[in-house]
């Protein structure tokens, strides 16, 4: 999967002597905590939702409403934004996009493709279309992990399994656990504990170490 795959590409991006107010209000409008900054097609920076607020009253405690109000209409975001932006390609893999936002420590990528910006990679997109669907997070069905089972051999009599008892299979992923140092697989059941019940007599009389997990 890359970039492209999550990417938001519906991306509201403002130029740079946009006031700090304006700024706040379209933020407010599309519900966005921060925007490209972008000067004759090309990215500037990147103004976000905490900027904003060190520009507010609590940072600005000796002001009226009424000055901080003129205030935050006359300073641009250009004073306030970021320019060291962070950005990645649509066509890199979505690995190299996580490995980048936590080496950097940011929240979000801008991607660019020939100098244009073309969309936005934030933490909840790779949260939302990618660890969600793969732990099954939100979606009905029942669960069995089959430890120690890191083999290709294993994954295909563990799947057989599956395909024999007929038992709909809605998702799989296997993940080192951090304790045992070795690797598990967790079946995502599209059907009742009955069924995983079901399951875990196949495997364990094949020899695995199969459990139901809780819901």
């Amino acid at each position: 999967m890359i970039i492209r795959d999550v990417m938001s590409t519906n991306v509201i991006s403002i130029p740079s002597n946009t006031s700090l107010a304006d700024a706040k209000r379209i933020m407010d409008a599309h519900h966005v905590r921060r925007l490209p900054v972008v000067d004759r097609g090309k990215l500037a920076g990147v103004i976000t939702r905490d900027a904003l607020d060190k520009a507010g009253p609590s940072q600005i405690t000796t002001f009226s409403i009424h000055e901080l109000t003129y205030l935050l209409s006359k300073i641009t975001v250009a004073q306030m934004m970021k320019k060291d932006v962070v950005t990645i390609s649509p066509a890199a893999t979505v690995e190299e996009g996580v490995a980048l936002a936590q080496q950097k420590k940011v929240g979000a990528l801008v991607v660019v493709e020939e100098g244009r910006v073309v969309g936005i990679a934030t933490t909840n997109d790779f949260f939302y279309k990618i660890l969600n669907p793969t732990l099954g997070i939100g979606l009905p069905g029942s669960r069995v992990t089959v430890r120690d089972c890191a083999g290709a051999r294993q994954i295909c009599a563990i799947a057989s399994a599956v395909d024999r008892l007929n038992i709909p299979l809605a998702g799989m992923f296997t993940l080192k656990t951090p304790d045992s140092g070795k690797i598990d697989c967790t079946l995502h059941l599209g059907a009742p504990a009955a069924e995983a019940d079901r399951l875990v007599v196949e495997l364990s009389g094949l020899g695995f170490k199969a459990e139901k997990l809780a819901r």
